[in-house]
């Protein structure tokens, strides 16, 4: 896949780019190794410092970067400035309480004094995906430079001046030559980064299939990774729940970003008592989209951000003709400039391909279900196991649901969203490990045991 600019909106490319050579690879690999030497020395204070001059610049230019996001993957244009604006509390977040999560801690045995200490690990390679391209990297970043540790970053090949603004974040803010670097490198090149003896570990956000070779490829070189990976969402709704409330959500939850995030709710799982209102609500509400350009505050849905995503969305809907599901509204590319797909739901959905799948659209699936016990099932009936949304104002209801999901986190009556005050990630083939909060922050460090006799 070349490196370049295309824009969505118009399916023009605006803007190439030449991959960093072996040699340049090489210099910054020298760069990040040397740069980690000296910065895991530095102070909390100095790289609190640091951290909140790189929040200031976010807020100071996010109109421009939110309008990078537009231009390169389809951004809303209000999408991306609130992704800037999350940018920048993430990074305060941690200005103010990564000291606090890596304090050691005494640990009461039979030595004179033990505990643990906890100490960055080197350089950290980052893949990341053009969905959020300025937020899933700051979700590692900033826990992992406030850590102590440099980060190299390998962006998705279609958001490259994303990619090179946040490095340039980084240096204006003053981090030290090396501690944070864009690489503009196909994952060809990805394999021969993380074998290299500097690397100490890497984070991948993407799909399974992404996931699996990266932690093939770091497994044989026993390095730590963190994965983030797909996800196939449920999205239950219990008679007690605030009908007028679900499906508002359930709207805004399937469409977020044009329906290509890996959090956004896929499957809908209503209980059949309400079925009939909730699915002719929600189908209304789907077909009456806002669907255009991104730089207009009146659009709700945006384009897709390739070729290759409509492509992808359009066989899955497709097949769901042929294996029972009805479209209810939507189901196919529109015929305009650009990448766009109608806003979309399928009824019956349950084991169709979008079922089945992850999607990358705006695609809802919907099927009926019985009584809760069914409807956990048919919640958990997916290889994903990432978020998972329930409306119930019933607390036995609530208690059974946070219980019995298969999923890293479950939000009740409310969408899931990642927060830099609470841990990220998934279960199943949605990956492991933990970004954001405590625990991400403890992902690329060294637990280390100390013990004085």
């Amino acid at each position: 896949m070349p490196i370049a600019t295309t824009n969505p909106f118009t399916g023009e490319t605006v803007k190439t780019f030449h991959a960093d050579t072996d040699a340049l690879i090489e210099e910054k690999l020298q760069k990040a190794d040397r740069a980690f030497r000296a910065f895991r020395r530095t102070s909390f204070a100095e790289r609190a410092r640091l951290m909140s001059r790189a929040a200031g610049l976010l807020e100071e230019r996010k109109e421009a970067l939110g309008q990078l996001m537009t231009l390169e993957m389809g951004k809303l244009r209000k999408a991306g400035i609130g992704e800037i604006e999350k940018c920048a509390g993430g990074c305060r977040y941690y200005v103010e309480n990564a000291e606090r999560h890596l304090l050691p801690q005494t640990v009461q045995t039979d030595a004179k004094r033990s505990g643990k200490r906890f100490q960055p690990l080197g350089p950290v390679l980052a893949v990341m995906p053009w969905n959020f391209p300025f937020w899933q990297v700051f979700r590692f970043a900033a826990p992992a430079l406030m850590a102590g540790n440099v980060g190299l970053l390998k962006h998705a090949s279609n958001v490259p001046q994303c990619a090179l603004a946040i490095e340039a974040i980084f240096r204006d803010a003053g981090f030290p030559d090396g501690v944070f670097q864009t690489l503009l490198v196909g994952s060809d090149k990805v394999k021969r980064i993380v074998e290299d003896p500097r690397l100490a570990a890497a984070t991948l956000t993407g799909s399974d299939g992404a996931g699996r070779s990266l932690a093939s490829i770091a497994g044989a070189q026993l390095k730590k990774v963190v994965l983030e990976l797909g996800g196939s969402d449920p999205f239950v709704v219990l008679p007690s729940c605030d009908l007028d409330k679900a499906v508002e959500v359930a709207i805004a939850a399937r469409i977020q970003n044009a329906g290509q995030s890996c959090i956004a709710a896929k499957r809908f799982i209503v209980h059949q008592q309400i079925a009939d209102d909730f699915e002719s609500r929600f189908v209304k509400g789907m077909a009456a989209l806002e669907v255009g350009d991104p730089q207009d505050d009146k659009t709700q849905v945006g384009p897709l951000a390739s070729e290759q995503v409509v492509q992808d969305i359009e066989k899955q809907v497709r097949r769901v003709r042929d294996e029972g599901g009805r479209i209810a509204c939507g189901g196919e590319r529109l015929q305009r400039p650009g990448f766009f797909f109608a806003p979309t739901v399928i009824l019956n959905a349950e084991g169709t391909a979008v079922w089945k799948e992850e999607t990358f659209g705006p695609v809802a699936a919907v099927a009926r279900a019985k009584d809760l016990g069914h409807a956990i099932a048919l919640a958990n009936d997916t290889q994903f196991g990432l978020g998972a949304t329930a409306f119930t104002q019933e607390p036995a209801e609530q208690e059974r649901l946070i219980a019995e999901l298969d999923a890293g986190q479950v939000f009740i009556n409310g969408m899931v969203k990642s927060d830099a005050r609470l841990p990220f990630g998934g279960v199943k083939q949605s990956g492991f490990g933990r970004e954001l909060s405590e625990e991400g922050i403890r992902e690329f460090t060294n637990v280390k045991t100390f013990w004085i006799g």
